[in-house]
């Protein structure tokens, strides 16, 4: 590593150190390196304007490229490459969101191509003009409306009943989401003058005269629209079913009928379906979806309708927070607590946090909305960064959910569930009600194990088990994908005494279906939604009452509502109490109280049983009895006092070797060159610790050995000193071409 920190500061780069001379384009291009690329220009320079895409030769090859803007440089001419062609007039990408992915590429010292391809629609990414024709829509015809069921088809039902809700045409990816094969339910609704076909062209429908608000509801709507011409950020912390959407829709209203647009980014796209209706049918907006569940085309013309300003509303998950809106006025964050909204490969960023830095650059109010708030965003709270609105109590009457505790380490359990829970269970279901029972782990069992010798079936690439899936027939590794048959011996001493040991949804759901025959059990995992479309009409089937009995994992837990459910079993609750990484216990009361508030959220009580080996542990005893606020008090207390995020700042260098010990060994070389340049800078030596390296929580993964070196820094600014060193010095060192390694600022996963 040639580099040292003399050389960089948080707020330069290498094309900084550039003299007068040579006019250049400076292009990035999607590569693994933390720098652009000088270039030529053909023509006027002034043509080559940042986020406009040009074609250039890179080694050997051609790249699609963005312009980040033009400069000088000392540099012969015929030291450099001209680029091939400019591929847009105008630029495809706005300043604002130029600036936004350059500033995100720094902070989360990612290579800046690889950020701008991020941000890229597949079809801008690969050169492609971007023009795509208008899609087709369907709606009912006057027959149609007045249609309520189609005899002998209730596919067909579902889906006209699912056109009759929706404002205005429908367009293809809608229908998808709904049903993923709703192509072959369609063609006969139009044969049968039901539904037509036209263009989606957006028609206005009548929007809902008042959006109905509580007092509480009503206070924190006005706080918002108070700060709605300027930077704001405000934390809805809302109890589960308290009405935080009606919130964002009546400050969303404000907003549209201002003439500007409305950003609402999700963590799940499971999540998608049911707030565009709501939105649509409350503004009666045109609203676009942008998600991983669409095609190119798809995500190309959404994108393209919120770039363009006539998309008034574009709801999606994290990587929306790059799209451009000419108009942007409102982002709104539902879930900001959750793990997903952080991407966990690639260009690591934080959607939440992003969306907060796009709204100060803007000048335009952010709001963050959850039940379970994140650590970090109570932190900010409490510093006076973010402005807390407060919703106690459920919308429309209804009252929170009872929470019991249930000690799971008597002899009263039946495979994995309690003989409180089924009698419960039998009580609701009798009464015409629905219960749900949540246990965070897919298939049939987790463990294969041998009652001979023992030992268990485990995965030939990780270091994990396999799960058992038994409806396949199957052993899966749920960490690197690997499966093979169930054997019928043990595979150590050849026994036909093979056992499955522990519960999981699959046999829970198998369990259950004997336990009560006379009701219909929906399963809804991983694995039961793995088609398109599977995981909305589980979701219906399960809103309107069709199945009685819901088993599930967290898929279950985010913002569904489903007005019959009054009782709701948790299992295994207290797994995240003696978890390896920092934030386990925090995600485990969030999936709890998220999973609780599924309960209850209608005019009928609701019942919550969390069963755990621990009862007596005193987090759990907050949780349950004082609530979330006086949980998360308690574990900021003890954050502050370990010296772990919110309180410091932290990276993670990750590195895999196909040789047990060659990641080790090179984060090791790695901590004594960085503690070797710190040595030196005393401003950043007396905040920074380097930790490491340590192997992962688990050190082999599909193959390959894992090690990581953790580093934290009282400051953020000292850290980022040391990270816009290490990147570059990484990306030339010889070492580091043999080992993969990734960069994690602010990492939500450690393991």
């Amino acid at each position: 590593m040639q580099a040292t920190l003399d050389g960089f500061s948080p707020d330069s780069s290498p094309d900084s150190q550039e003299k007068v001379g040579q006019k250049i384009v400076k292009v990035a291009v999607a590569v693994p390196l933390s720098r652009t690329f000088d270039y030529l220009p053909q023509g006027v320079l002034t043509s080559y304007r940042a986020g406009c895409r040009v074609v250039v030769p890179f080694g050997r090859s051609t790249r699609i490229g963005v312009v980040t803007g033009t400069g000088e440089t000392t540099l012969a001419k015929s030291k450099l490459k001209a680029i091939s062609e400019l591929l847009d007039s105008e630029p495809v990408l706005p300043p604002e969101i130029v600036e936004l992915i350059t500033w995100a590429a720094s902070y989360y010292h990612h290579p800046v191509g690889e950020a701008f391809a991020t941000a890229l629609p597949v079809q801008l990414r690969k050169g492609s003009s971007g023009d795509v024709e208008r899609p087709s829509g369907y709606v009912l015809t006057e027959a149609g409306k007045t249609t309520d069921e189609v005899k002998r088809a209730p596919a067909q039902t579902a889906l006209l009943q699912f056109l009759k809700v929706s404002v205005g045409a429908v367009s293809a990816a809608e229908c998808r989401l709904f049903d993923n094969r709703w192509s072959a339910t369609m063609k006969p609704l139009i044969s049968k003058g039901l539904v037509e076909k036209v263009v989606a062209d957006f028609e206005p429908g009548e929007a809902v005269a008042t959006i109905a608000l509580n007092e509480e509801q009503q206070l924190a709507s006005e706080k918002i629209h108070a700060n709605i011409d300027r930077y704001y950020c405000a934390l809805i912390d809302g109890i589960t079913g308290s009405g935080k959407t009606e919130v964002y829709l009546d400050v969303a209203r404000t907003v549209i009928k201002s003439g500007k647009q409305v950003l609402v980014l999700l963590p799940e796209i499971g999540l998608t379906p049911q707030l565009v209706s709501r939105f649509r049918n409350a503004l009666a907006c045109q609203v676009e979806v942008l998600h991983s569940g669409l095609n190119d085309t798809e995500r190309m013309l959404a994108w393209h309708a919120a770039a363009d300003g006539s998309a008034h509303v574009l709801i999606g998950t994290r990587s929306a927070v790059f799209t451009p809106m000419p108009a942007l006025g409102l982002i709104v964050v539902d879930e900001e607590h959750d793990g997903s909204l952080k991407q966990q490969d690639g260009f690591r960023y934080q959607a939440r946090d992003l969306a907060m830095v796009r709204a100060r650059k803007a000048a335009i109010p952010v709001v963050l909305g959850s039940a379970t708030p994140s650590l970090e965003s109570l932190h900010n709270a409490s510093r006076g960064l973010i402005d807390t609105l407060y919703l106690r109590s459920r919308a429309a009457g209804a009252v929170l959910p009872k929470m019991v505790l249930v000690d799971s380490r008597g002899g009263e359990v039946e495979k994995g569930l309690s003989n409180r829970l089924l009698l419960q269970m039998k009580q609701v279901l009798e009464r015409g009600e629905q219960a749900m029972v949540f246990i965070n782990r897919r298939g049939y069992a987790p463990v294969l194990m041998c009652e001979t010798c023992t030992s268990i079936e485990d995965c030939n690439q990780c270091d994990a088990h396999m799960t058992v899936h038994a409806h396949s027939g199957r052993l899966r590794c749920h960490h690197c994908g690997a499966e093979r048959a169930i054997p019928l011996q043990c595979s150590s001493c050849e026994a036909n005494t093979l056992i499955n040991v522990g519960m999981g949804t699959e046999r829970i759901d198998e369990y259950l279906s004997d336990k009560f025959p006379e009701y219909k059990v929906l399963r809804i995992d991983r694995d039961s939604t793995r088609r398109k479309g599977e995981l909305q009409k589980h979701l219906a089937m399960a809103a309107s009452g069709e199945a009685q009995i819901l088993v599930g994992t967290q898929m279950l837990a985010k913002g569904h509502n489903f007005p019959l459910v009054t009782l709701v079993g948790i299992l295994d609750a207290d797994r995240g109490l003696f978890g390896a990484d920092f934030r386990s216990v925090e995600q485990m009361g969030q999936l709890i109280l998220q999973v609780a508030g599924r309960a209850g959220r209608a005019d009928k009580p609701g019942v919550v049983l969390v069963q755990s080996r621990n009862p007596e542990h005193p987090l759990l005893q907050v949780l349950l009895n004082d609530g979330y606020r006086q949980f998360a008090t308690q574990l900021l207390k003890e954050r502050d006092l370990t010296s772990w995020p919110p309180y410091v700042y932290i990276a993670l260098l990750r590195a895999e070797s196909p040789e047990k010990t060659g990641a080790s060994q090179f984060l090791t070389e790695i901590k004594k060159i960085i503690n070797g340049q710190v040595t030196d800078h005393a401003e950043i030596s007396a905040h920074l610790s380097v930790l490491g390296p340590a192997h992962a929580p688990m050190e082999r993964l599909a193959g390959r050995y894992r090690s990581q070196l953790l580093l934290l820094s009282k400051e953020r600014k000292p850290l980022h000193q040391v990270l816009t060193w290490l990147r570059p010095a990484l990306e030339t060192n010889p070492d580091a071409r043999k080992i993969r390694w990734s960069l994690d600022v602010d990492p939500y996963d450690m393991l």
